[in-house]
């Protein structure tokens, strides 16, 4: 994929199913973390994804989707200590790492902006080294809006200002993709393959990267 790098002066780029393989994150919610919970409550993995499933839902898209410490009061877990159990699982998508040495070679503006808790920030890049691409790292949590929210891309601009008509982001959530085009975000990107573990299935109105060569 050819980027316009004479027209982009700033890149964002997501993390998980970006960057990572998503794998580590559905596999965590969808499977590893109902067991535990039905280990727990002396249910089947069945019933504890049954329990589980509409209160993920109910969050969906919302900060509390993405805190940790929400999820441990929620359900009565400590969260980060099974994320770190099943954080062998944590990856780079292919070619991710050269894609961001590329990045740090065309812009002086490289940040990694993500949903995630600054807690599993910190978890995967004590796996993969992650931050060490990046001029800055900015978690939504501490700008106190999701990503999927406009408000998120006003607060992040107060924070370090960008001109949004020479920024490239990339995501592979296309609820925060649109919110990036509602704001004025130039140069935006899916990918087509965020979960290693299995297809997308949903195409994006925005250009979808298969990889990053």
């Amino acid at each position: 994929m050819d980027f316009d790098w004479p027209n982009i002066d700033t890149v964002f780029l997501d993390m998980d199913g970006t960057l990572l393989d998503l794998h580590y994150d559905s596999h965590f919610w969808m499977e590893y973390l109902p067991a535990v919970w039905a280990r727990k409550n002396s249910a089947t993995v069945e019933e504890g994804k049954a329990r589980l499933r509409p209160i993920f839902e109910q969050h969906a898209g919302t900060l509390n989707w993405y805190c940790v410490d929400f999820w441990s009061n929620e359900l009565g877990l400590d969260i980060m200590q099974y994320k770190t159990e099943l954080s062998h699982k944590i990856a780079y998508r292919p070619n991710a790492e050269a894609f961001l040495t590329q990045c740090r070679e065309h812009s002086d503006d490289v940040r990694l902006v993500t949903n995630a808790h600054r807690k599993v920030l910190t978890l995967k890049d004590s796996m993969v080294g992650i931050n060490q691409y990046f001029h800055q790292t900015v978690c939504s949590h501490e700008l106190h809006f999701p990503k999927e929210d406009t408000l998120f891309w006003q607060a992040l601009n107060k924070q370090q200002s960008f001109d949004p008509q020479r920024t490239l982001f990339i995501d592979d959530n296309d609820s925060v993709l649109e919110s990036a085009a509602v704001y004025g975000i130039k140069h935006l990107y899916s990918i087509a393959e965020p979960d290693s573990g299995r297809a997308r299935t949903t195409q994006s109105r925005f250009p979808m990267l298969a990889n990053f060569v």
